[in-house]
């Protein structure tokens, strides 16, 4: 015997898995499936088989709770299962009557031509015909295979949300951290200005609501996707709100100390000091100076790379022979061998 969505009704509290009380009231019903509907949307969580499980959960208990007839037709099952065991033996008997005898007499899907004794008739999805106005409230996100019915018979009674348009636009640099208005010509030729946020990254993927097609059936309208691309830059790198650079150095600089001026991204370039001894590849941190998020700002990480020149005059390769000279005592690979057979 094929029980079906009929077999829910009896193991599944659609109050308690929309979190509300059995006298909730149709607006509070509503507020909570929404909530939840947002929460477990597959949108916002790609890839997660939990939250898609979930969301159609949410949906089928809104739909069977939203609609008046259908949830004094649940309570009226809900409150029989609690005083009635029904086994799935031979003819399915509980009693004088089987699990199906209860529904013929609540939903007339009893035996018939359909199929014999327990038989019905289905539609798409394997929904009763007697079931499938069930299961079609609509979707606050209309338009969304997910919507519909969660056993696959699509029918909808609300409006349906418009579908999403998609588009996409490249920034330089300087323009996806500061921010930047993006001129977009729509479908039919209508333009749009639209104004990217600030500190938007390379394939980031804009939302812009109700900017999408219409809603065939007097709903709200759909988005406007739009995929971020950035150039790359010959200076500056993005690392989260911190933004990267490699600043050459003299031997002396680093060796002796010393103040240098550093750029700022689309800003007048910075004093910063340099301490005596730094070594190639220090990193030296100027604060504020990053990218500009929501509560704070990053910081301009600046990574010391001691410049060698290629040809040096006279006067100063013998500057560095006498450099050598004296310090030919230091050994800079000291102890390294010894550290190397350790391992």
């Amino acid at each position: 015997m094929n029980t079906g969505p009929q077999n829910d009704w009896f193991e599944k509290d659609f109050y308690k898995t929309l979190g509300v009380p059995a006298d909730a009231t149709d607006a509070e019903i509503k507020k909570a499936y929404r909530k939840l509907a947002r929460k477990y949307h597959p949108d916002q969580n790609p890839g997660d088989a939990k939250a898609e499980a979930k969301f159609k959960e949410v949906g089928q208990a809104h739909q069977v709770l939203s609609d008046k007839e259908t949830r004094e037709q649940y309570d009226q099952v809900r409150q029989m299962g609690r005083g009635a065991r029904f086994s799935a033996g031979s003819g399915g008997q509980a009693g004088g009557g089987g699990f199906e005898d209860i529904f013929s007499g609540l939903f007339n899907t009893g035996g018939g031509p359909a199929g014999g004794r327990g038989g019905y008739r289905t539609t798409g999805g394997d929904v009763p015909p007697d079931f499938a106005d069930l299961f079609g409230g609509g979707s606050p996100f209309g338009g969304s295979p997910y919507g519909g019915s969660p056993y696959g018979g699509g029918f909808s009674t609300g409006p349906t949300k418009g579908g999403d348009y998609k588009a996409s636009t490249t920034l330089s640099f300087t323009e996806a951290v500061k921010g930047a208005s993006v001129k977009l010509t729509m479908p039919g030729g209508k333009p749009l200005t639209v104004r990217t946020p600030v500190g938007v990254k390379d394939g980031q993927k804009v939302r812009l609501r109700g900017k999408g097609k219409s809603s065939p059936n007097g709903g709200e309208a759909g988005d406007l996707i739009l995929t971020v691309n950035v150039k790359p830059h010959p200076v500056f790198t993005r690392d989260g709100d911190n933004l990267r650079m490699e600043l050459p150095v003299s031997f002396d600089e680093a060796a002796l100390g010393a103040e240098v001026a550093v750029p700022t991204l689309g800003g007048q370039p910075v004093r910063m000091k340099i301490p005596a001894g730094t070594p190639s590849g220090r990193v030296l941190r100027v604060r504020g100076r990053g990218v500009e998020g929501k509560s704070t700002t990053g910081d301009l990480l600046v990574t010391v790379e001691i410049s060698v020149p290629k040809d040096l005059p006279q006067e100063a390769k013998d500057a560095v022979v006498a450099y050598r000279e004296a310090t030919a005592s230091i050994d800079p690979r000291a102890g390294l061998m010894d550290a190397a057979r350790k391992a």
